[in-house]
């Protein structure tokens, strides 16, 4: 299978996996400034445009990558997600709210409501720009991990160890303490009816193959290695800092 074909295979089975019938995608996003993930936006939900542009995190993550990933893949999430809270007891709930209350049972929100959520945010935490983590998130990880060099470690060990599809995080527990955790799929910590270990997010990594194929074929060890390359630590460092108060 050439590159070409795999782009186009790819854009499909976003939309198949998220059962939409009708094979319709999201329109791309504005590339107009930088859109803030609001927690507390309600539906209709849309595609956040991202801070950059599509070949600006070349060559960790490369261009036709994040063109699928981004327009297709995360664009199937916004629109499967608007249907499906259509009429629903979430209609009215702001997307921080549909995570709090989604339950195991009622699918197509929760993979949509955490498919647009973790992207959104996802988005964010990657920077062309190299940054460094803030003394106070040092000091943290230090504390916690023994080392920074350690969580990093502890931190690839999860995202590798994800069998098939899924996320790995770095989260600030309810007891504001750091932990790393993983989950399948689009689960993610603020799930309080499915996840084992709550929390809120302040770095994740999507380690779906939509998410590095193109480039790193079946060797997801070395796109979580390229991963560190691209970690905006600003806004790890504004959510830590949030969610520590």
């Amino acid at each position: 299978m050439n590159k070409r074909e795999f782009i186009k295979l790819a854009g499909l089975a976003g939309v198949a996996a998220l059962g939409n019938p009708t094979g319709i995608i999201a329109a791309p996003a504005s590339r107009k400034g930088i859109s803030v993930l609001d927690g507390n936006a309600k539906a209709p939900f849309e595609l956040p445009p991202l801070p950059y542009g599509f070949d600006a995190l070349e060559p960790h993550i490369d261009k036709a990558t994040m063109e699928i990933h981004h327009d297709k893949h995360h664009g199937a999430y916004v629109k499967n997600l608007n249907d499906a809270v259509k009429g629903s007891p979430y209609e009215n709930l702001s997307l921080e709210e549909i995570l709090a209350k989604v339950k195991v049972e009622d699918k197509a929100v929760r993979n949509n409501a955490g498919g647009h959520f973790n992207h959104s945010l996802f988005w964010k935490l990657l920077s062309p720009q190299k940054t460094t983590p803030s003394d106070k998130l040092k000091t943290a990880i230090n504390g916690t991990f023994t080392s920074y060099e350690k969580f990093e470690e502890i931190f690839n060990t999860a995202a590798k160890g994800v069998f098939g599809s899924g996320w790995a995080w770095l989260i600030v527990t309810p007891g504001k303490k750091l932990s790393v955790i993983s989950t399948p799929n689009q689960d993610n910590p603020l799930m309080e009816n499915i996840v084992k270990e709550r929390g809120t997010p302040i770095l994740g990594l999507d380690v779906w193959e939509h998410a590095y194929y193109l480039k790193y074929h079946n060797v997801r060890a070395e796109y979580v290695t390229a991963f560190w390359n691209l970690v905006n630590w600003n806004e790890v460092d504004k959510l830590y800092a949030a969610a520590t108060k």
